[in-house]
């Protein structure tokens, strides 16, 4: 049996323990993370050369964009280049060894039981790998001794992989390690060159690019955790004058459905907004129904808000079925997520919003909404339910046609520009404004 010595950097030395099935590698750039696995799926193969394997990615739009090119230069590297035969769109043994290379977005549970005698599956990027990407491929790779590599550099803890491998509840015979640059010893010159540029020029975003730290937002995203954290409150103040609770349900109730967001929102006599709830669920339109009325009972709410265009009727009727009568305020949307939640988020950035308490999953989803749309997986239903519950709050950020109209909404807003200026506010009020 051929055995290859491979150097390897201390930090990778919890995923050789025995008897693993889940191998994950977290951490920032250069941290050799993609060179591991490359390197073990090639060590692998010259241990046994009948191995199959897969390497995945989400999407994966050419090979380009995979593994392909990183292994067949460590077959290179390893100077085993003899044992290997490079095709133009796999890898594969004399012996029937195979490494293919696939994106999970154009698969189905159909499709997918072709690696059913697959026994590595390497993830790369395994970021943005979905929920429903991962509950097809893990049943899917069931070989004896079959194992899952991830490789990724965190954006989020709601990130499928980050719940799966580092949840509250990690499975059995999984290994993870964070790794960065720091630890690696063959870490080049021209990466720290770039390092120290990024720590320099690029602070807010250093610690996730090469400490592997979870992103503070997407990028362009229109809201921030600085602005959220910055407005956090801890008590509910004592003039509020209007209290709503939003909702946003999912189009269905099966078990991969968006969840149904409901929220709890209040304005204060001062014109401030307050968010005050989570309530968000899966399951049965009865099912939000009744929490979304629990919570309007829960604080003597003026009504419950929905969006007429997006099954109005239907959410009518659910609520009307649980408690006839109760109060239901109408929205119509006509234009898209992102443009409604502007107004929103401008108000988040002039301090004039705040967030009673802490809401990690609403607050995931709020930075990862960007001019370009939404960024996270699913449909960020935790903040429509929020922006049409706090656009009923204020209406002067809507104009007539109720069409959110962002120029207006900024022209309505009651702060003092020299008070801003002199505080140092200047990128804030320039959120706001739109520049």
């Amino acid at each position: 049996m051929a055995k290859l010595t491979i150097p390897t950097p201390k930090a990778f030395r919890p995923l050789f323990q025995p008897d693993l099935r889940y191998l994950g590698a977290h951490g920032g750039r250069g941290s050799g993370k993609s060179h591991h696995f490359a390197e073990r799926i090639v060590d692998r193969m010259i241990e046994d050369p009948t191995i199959r394997a897969v390497c995945i990615r989400e999407v994966q739009k050419s090979l380009r964009e995979s593994a392909y090119r990183l292994i067949a230069d460590k077959i290179n590297a390893l100077g085993v280049a003899d044992r290997f035969r490079v095709m133009h769109d796999r890898i594969e043994t004399p012996q029937g060894g195979l490494v293919i290379f696939m994106g999970m977005q154009d698969h189905t549970a159909e499709t997918i039981k072709s690696l059913e005698g697959f026994r590595i599956a390497w993830v790369e990027e395994a970021q943005t790998l979905s929920e429903k990407s991962l509950e097809l491929l893990r049943p899917t790779i069931r070989a004896p001794g079959s194992q899952m590599y991830f490789s990724w550099n965190p954006r989020n803890r709601m990130d499928a992989v980050d719940k799966f491998l580092r949840g509250d509840d990690v499975p059995e015979g999984a290994a993870v390690v964070q790794v960065n640059y720091d630890s690696n010893p063959w870490f080049p010159k021209e990466l720290e060159a770039e390092r120290e540029l990024d720590r320099r020029l690029r602070p807010d975003r250093y610690s996730h690019i090469w400490l592997g730290d979870y992103e503070p937002q997407a990028v362009g995203a229109i809201w921030n955790m600085r602005d959220i954290n910055e407005g956090r409150e801890t008590e509910l103040p004592n003039d509020l004058s209007r209290i709503l609770i939003a909702v946003d349900p999912a189009v269905s109730s099966e078990a991969h459905s968006d969840e149904h967001g409901i929220v709890a929102v209040a304005s204060s006599q001062s014109g401030h907004g307050y968010m005050l709830e989570d309530g968000t669920t899966k399951g049965a339109p009865e099912r939000w129904a009744r929490r979304a009325i629990a919570m309007y009972d829960r604080y003597d709410a003026d009504g419950i808000v929905i969006e007429k265009n997006q099954g109005g009727d239907m959410c009518r009727h659910v609520l009307n079925s649980v408690r006839p009568g109760i109060n239901i305020i109408e929205v119509h949307a006509t234009r898209g997520k992102h443009v409604r939640a502007e107004p929103i988020s401008a108000l988040y950035a002039l301090g004039r919003i705040h967030h009673v308490g802490t809401f990690p999953q609403l607050e995931s989803q709020m930075c990862q909404i960007t001019a370009s749309g939404y960024e996270g997986d699913g449909s960020p239903d935790r903040v429509d339910a929020m922006v049409w519950g706090f656009t009923e709050l204020f209406p002067k950020l809507v104009n007539k046609s109720n069409e959110v109209y962002r120029q207006q909404a900024v022209a309505d807003m009651d702060y003092n520009v020299m008070s801003y200026e002199t505080n140092d506010y200047r990128g804030r009020q320039a959120v706001a404004i739109g520049e």
